[in-house]
């Protein structure tokens, strides 16, 4: 008899068991925003998610504050226009010193990104311009031009003309080395 009422309750445990059970969602889920997160869009204001005693209401990715700088980014006070080219030209002076070692980091980002067009020696005949993809590419020492480096640099940092911008690809540093390096190449060709 005893063992006739643990099987009607084992098997009465399991018959209750299977009834709860439901194909769709077939276990207990202790954490559901693990399995299912919540989707929230950048920015937006979420309510009713207590940060501490201020309680604000807004995702962690917030808008920077009004003034504020990007670290390791300097700002550059001249304009993207004639004047500020002009500017830049009279004022800009290079802070890094003149060293061997500037010198060549200088040759070889020139080598990556201006030789193809203004050529190694920097008189206009790059490998584009030989193969007529561009064309009216000037040399460094024409006199017309009487490049400086304030006038380099802020061509490196928003283009002029047809030469479009380097500074996502430049950092403030590597511009200044191209800068010598192109006013190297310059000496080179007025001494011809």
């Amino acid at each position: 008899m005893k063992s006739l009422i643990k099987i009607g309750v084992v098997f009465g445990a399991a018959l209750l068991m299977s009834s709860c059970f439901d194909k769709s969602q077939p276990n207990y889920q202790y954490f559901p925003n693990m399995y299912e997160s919540v989707g929230y869009e950048a920015y937006q204001e979420v309510d009713g998610v207590p940060y501490g005693e201020y309680a604000v209401h807004n995702m962690e990715a917030q808008i920077p504050a009004e003034g504020s700088v990007k670290r390791g980014w300097m700002p550059y006070e001249y304009d993207d226009t004639n004047e500020g080219y002009e500017a830049a030209k009279a004022e800009l002076k290079n802070p890094l010193a003149t060293t061997e070692e500037n010198l060549a980091k200088g040759k070889e980002l020139y080598g990556i990104y201006c030789a193809i067009c203004h050529g190694n020696k920097g008189d206009g005949q790059g490998t584009l311009v030989k193969r007529e993809k561009f064309l009216g590419i000037p040399r460094y020492d024409d006199a017309a031009r009487a490049i400086t480096e304030g006038s380099i640099y802020h061509v490196l940092m928003y283009g002029k003309n047809n030469m479009g911008s380097h500074a996502s690809q430049l950092d403030t540093e590597e511009r200044w080395q191209v800068v010598q390096h192109v006013l190297q190449l310059k000496a080179e060709l007025e001494k011809k």
